[in-house]
């Protein structure tokens, strides 16, 4: 009750303080943008205070676009404050001391910390959300990063994921953010986020993942996922060589050429894993990424992977593709036969061709085509709101479950490209796998002589 009653309180507040900016919209037609900044603020503090699995909800607002639960003009106002619980919100524990992150990690590794290093600064050199990373040499010479998770931060988030009042309140702030905000399945939206976090706090599988991708993408040239140690790493620890780099802030401001670059390389790894490769990193996160003067980009953090069978890949690639032809009979055919539409009743052919074909401009638009917020609010209402331009088609969608992880993936990605405010030939990027063209950008040139000389078979490694 402790931990529930403020938010509901701060939620309730906001739902009533909108229904009055409603009100004085319509008498007078004018916006309040100092509501929207206020409850921004709002928010954002009383997340960033609550730590817990509330802080890692937040945190996944920080990089997603809202969409129609909140107004275009007033999307970056809610981004900005929710972006400092990535980067400026304190650790879910105080930060341990040299003594104590000694005895966590010999108690997890089972032997004193020298022998598994040569030298290990005790000093974190940085500290995310439910652990600290420490730099590290091995006795062979290598550098390493050490995450070592905060003692008792898992069972505490455990007891957030069990209280259900607590979770629903948190997700019915979304009701509260504008008068139009759409209804939310928050029984499945709950489930949905313990499951995401809750794979965050095995190090074990995220090692598995992380050498995963290692191996997938060893030696590429723009994309780099650092080695994982694994007999230094545990439940709780997980050892990798240590990558440097700029952050997304620092990113952010980089000339065009670099961010174009970046835009792509980033698209390439997460949909060139999921069409190659079968699998995607479900969590797009900007925290995770570190930049570099070259174009390329070191990717960090597998906790969350999604992983799908051939048959399915294809089937999106199938539909995808009858999209970008225009064929609006063919798109129908094949929406219908791989099971992603029910028939029956008023759904119309050129519906479920306007619920494909609409959220990815991208690659039909004019080119190069810069990726906007607004591009991305448009993506969210036609594809994923029951309430958005394509409402019949979304009542009639079957698509099996298997999918359901791609919209984190789809979000995601396309609202970190939007941040990075660049204009990209994205239809020949798409052709490349799509229509199995020639790549014509250095970066799709550079990585299908990588995919050819690992013998790769039309371009899957």
């Amino acid at each position: 009750m402790r931990r529930t009653a403020p938010l509901a309180a701060l939620t309730a507040r906001t739902a009533g303080e909108a229904v009055v900016v409603g009100l004085r919209k319509k008498l007078t037609g004018a916006e309040s943008t100092e509501f929207q900044v206020r409850t921004a603020e709002r928010y954002a503090e009383l997340l960033g205070s609550s730590k817990g699995a509330l802080m890692k909800a937040g945190q996944m607002l920080s990089f997603v676009s809202l969409g129609s639960a909140v107004d275009g003009e007033f999307q970056a106002i809610f981004q900005g404050a929710m972006t400092r619980l990535r980067n400026d919100a304190p650790p879910m524990a105080p930060p341990m001391a040299p003594e104590l992150a000694r005895e966590v990690l010999e108690r997890e590794l089972g032997r004193p910390a020298e022998e598994a290093f040569a030298e290990i600064d005790w000093e974190p050199l940085a500290a995310a959300s439910i652990g600290q990373v420490h730099a590290a040499r091995l006795h062979d010479g290598r550098a390493v990063a050490v995450k070592v998770q905060y003692p008792g931060v898992g069972d505490a988030i455990e007891a957030d994921l069990k209280n259900t009042q607590l979770l629903g309140t948190f997700l019915g702030l979304m009701r509260g953010l504008s008068p139009r905000s759409p209804k939310l399945d928050i029984e499945g939206v709950s489930e949905e986020i313990g499951i995401r976090i809750r794979e965050e706090l095995d190090y074990r599988a995220e090692a598995a993942n992380q050498t995963e991708f290692a191996e997938i993408y060893a030696g590429h040239p723009f994309i780099h996922v650092p080695a994982v140690v694994p007999e230094i790493s545990t439940a709780r620890v997980l050892t990798q060589e240590l990558a440097r780099g700029m952050s997304w802030s620092e990113a952010l401001d980089a000339g065009d050429d670099l961010r174009a670059d970046w835009a792509e390389a980033i698209y390439r790894f997460f949909y060139g894993s999921f069409v190659y490769n079968h699998l995607f990193n479900a969590d797009p996160h900007p925290g995770n990424f570190l930049f570099h003067e070259d174009g390329s980009v070191t990717f960090l953090d597998f906790g969350c992977v999604k992983r799908l069978v051939p048959e399915e890949v294809e089937s999106i690639d199938l539909v995808l593709r009858e999209t970008l032809r225009g064929n609006v009979e063919e798109t129908w055919r094949l929406s219908i036969e791989l099971d992603f539409f029910d028939p029956s009743g008023s759904l119309t052919h050129e519906e479920v061709f306007a619920y494909w074909r609409e959220p990815v401009e991208l690659y039909w638009g004019e080119q190069p085509f810069t990726v906007t917020p607004d591009y991305v609010a448009r993506l969210i209402e036609t594809r994923y709101l029951p309430t958005g331009p394509s409402a019949n088609a979304f009542h009639h969608i079957t698509m099996p479950p298997a999918y359901t992880t791609l919209s984190r993936l789809d979000i995601g990605v396309m609202s970190l490209i939007s941040r990075l405010r660049v204009a990209v030939p994205w239809a020949v990027v798409v052709a490349e796998s799509i229509e199995g063209a020639d790549p014509v950008t250095p970066m799709g040139k550079a990585d299908r002589a990588w995919r050819e000389g690992r013998g790769a078979v039309d371009g899957r490694a």
